[in-house]
């Protein structure tokens, strides 16, 4: 009785170390599979997941990701292309714009010194202030051509965020004053020392305070925080939070700024990202806030 027994505990010892053999066999697999997909994602390969088990469900799992894969290759590729197709196409379009919009200035000027009706010098005044709006746009989206087509070649230093926050403001005095706002501006002492491209900062600040004189009640508040954080609000009535969460997209604009391409916080997004910072907009209570954040 007693053999049996020990020969019924030996046995049940053999399968319970072959589960546990095939138990580590299938997490090495696991393992293998997630490390190789996640490899596969971070970078451009056409090689694909293999495993040292011959565990055939494991073998499977891999070639059904295999197919997944293969179609997401193919997926990444046409989006790269038409990404691509479309940086060419913003590019080349704001190009053609430029030179006749150019030759058409030139022309009014030139009608402009000419004898004319009161009627027709009130056409004029219309054309050009219309021509005026177009040019503004065209100029608009060269610079967002520009910044898509030189990204990844920022050219980052050791920048003070004060300084290049108050001269970017400083800039902007005039225009604030004329709209009758006075921005209320908390820095803190410490000088902020972040690894940054100085022109860009710059660009974003530029950006973002120009899109407060589109939507701003009348007031503006910057803040600049200890952490490296940038928050710039302002009371925007006109604004809701379904467009607050479109701010940053491409060509998006909102009734009140028929004026602009909807790129100025698309450039500042994709500028602040490239300083490998982040930026967000919220809206409560009628106020409009926008934060950026770069990390030391």
């Amino acid at each position: 009785m007693e053999e049996w027994l020990w020969a019924f505990v030996g046995i049940m010892a053999l399968i319970m170390v072959a589960l546990f053999m095939k138990i580590y066999i299938l997490q090495k697999a696991a393992k293998e599979i997630a490390n190789a997909f996640a490899d596969r994602l971070m970078t451009d390969t056409n090689t694909l997941i293999d495993i040292s088990s011959n565990d055939r469900y494991m073998r499977k799992l891999a070639n059904a990701i295999n197919t997944e894969l293969r179609k997401l290759r193919i997926e990444r590729h046409r989006f790269w292309q038409g990404d691509m197709e479309l940086k060419n196409a913003v590019t080349n379009i704001s190009h053609d714009l430029r030179t006749p919009l150019t030759a058409i200035c030139g022309y009014l000027e030139l009608l402009e010194k000419e004898e004319k009706t009161e009627t027709v010098n009130h056409y004029i005044g219309i054309i050009k202030d219309r021509v005026d709006i177009l040019t503004q746009l065209s100029e608009e989206l060269f610079r967002y051509s520009v910044i898509i087509s030189t990204k990844d070649h920022t050219i980052k230093e050791q920048v003070v965020m004060n300084t290049v926050l108050e001269e970017t403001i400083a800039a902007f005095y005039t225009v604030l004053t004329e709209r009758n706002i006075v921005p209320e501006i908390q820095m803190c002492e410490k000088k902020i020392l972040r690894m940054l491209d100085r022109s860009a900062l710059s660009r974003v600040v530029s950006n973002l305070i120009s899109n407060v004189i589109k939507y701003s009640d009348g007031d503006l508040k910057i803040v600049l925080s200890e952490n490296g954080k940038i928050t710039f609000s302002n009371r925007a009535s006109g604004l809701d939070e379904i467009q607050v969460g479109r701010l940053f997209d491409r060509f998006y604009t909102v009734e009140s700024a028929r004026k602009s391409t909807g790129l100025g916080l698309a450039i500042s997004k994709t500028l602040v990202e490239e300083m490998n910072g982040t930026i967000s907009a919220e809206y409560e209570n009628g106020r409009l806030s926008i934060h950026i954040f770069f990390p030391e």
